[in-house]
Formats: structure tokens, sequence, C-alpha cells
């Protein structure tokens, strides 16, 4: 249901990060080559081989300590546009991977964290609507650890880190978490 709401609602948040993923070369090597993030597409065994502190491996580490796997994503049913039907399709696939590479696990805490940079970031409907309505769910301790620390990092990432969805990140898993934080003008909270 999130899904399709999430289809449903964003086309010109859609159309906002065609133009913003055309905007570069890395994203126009997204769009034109459309890769997918799936275990069809990503050798995990190669990635749990990187060394630790890479993006492939710090991603790999991810999907085992939260037990997700890249194939979790729905396709995309209800985007009539192939373009935007794929930068949806990219959005979900890469979710987990903004997730490994901001640091967030999955708990409520940081899916809300991860919520709001994707926001800010791509302007999709559903994104806020997560970020504001997965806020409330918070405990009171979580709460003030959020309003005093992750709320203010997430809006900050959100407006000044590079459009995370204009990442090549298959290009990148060889690339040191360190030097990705720093090209992507992303501050490590943790």
């Amino acid at each position: 249901m999130i899904a399709c709401l999430g289809e449903t609602t964003g086309t010109s948040a859609l159309a906002y990060c065609h133009q913003r993923m055309k905007s570069t070369n890395e994203g126009q090597r997204i769009l034109t080559q459309k890769p997918r993030i799936n275990t069809s597409t990503v050798d995990l065994s190669y990635l749990k081989d990187l060394s630790p502190g890479t993006v492939g491996r710090t991603y790999r580490d991810f999907l085992d300590d939260n037990n997700v796997s890249p194939n979790d994503r729905l396709p995309v049913q209800f985007v009539d546009d192939v373009e935007l039907a794929y930068v949806m399709q990219r959005y979900r696939e890469a979710h987990d991977v903004f997730h490994a590479m901001l640091l967030m696990p999955t708990t409520m805490l940081g899916e809300v964290s991860v919520k709001w940079i994707e926001a800010l970031q791509t302007h999709l409907p559903m994104c806020t609507t997560g970020a504001i309505f997965g806020a409330s769910r918070l405990r009171p301790r979580q709460r003030q650890l959020y309003l005093d620390h992750y709320l203010p990092w997430s809006i900050n990432i959100g407006l000044n880190a590079k459009f995370l969805l204009g990442v090549y990140f298959e290009e990148r898993w060889e690339q040191s978490l360190q030097d990705f934080h720093k090209e992507m003008n992303i501050v490590r909270l943790v």
C-alpha cells in the first residue's frame, strides 16, 4: 500500500529527481544504463570480500546486520512513464544503500532519519509523510535523541549532501566510506 501511494502521488517529484540525475555525468550514466540493485546484478559474495570500511563492504554488512535483502523491493507498477518508473525503482532499490552509507540502522529512529534526507533530496510525498508520521511513533527517549541530534543531522545532510539518488553506487563498491562521505559532503552522526 505504501509503495502504491508513493507511485501515485509522486509524479512531479519523480520528474524533479530525473532532472537532478540528468544534471550530472554519473546520474546520466545511471539513466542510460539503468542498473538494478538486486542479487542478480550485485555479487554479494564479492562485497563481503572487500575490505572493511569500503562502500561495498559497508552495504553488505548492513544487509547482514539488518537481515534484509536487495530483492525485497517491489517492482514499480503504477508509473506510466518508463523513465520515471525507472527513477522510482532506483529509489526503492537504493534505499538500503542510503541506510548503509549514512550508517543508519533499520530502527524507527534510523528509518525516520533516512526518510527526512530522502524527503529533502527527492521531494517524494511518501518520504515526507514517512518522516513526519514515523517521528510521531518514537518513544520519549528516542524522541529526545531525534530532536536533539538526528533531526538536525538529517536536515543538514538532506540539504547539503550531493544528490544521493544520482550516485552510481555500483561503480563505487571499492571506494573507502571515508572518501565517499567527504565527496558527498556527508558528516557522520555516529
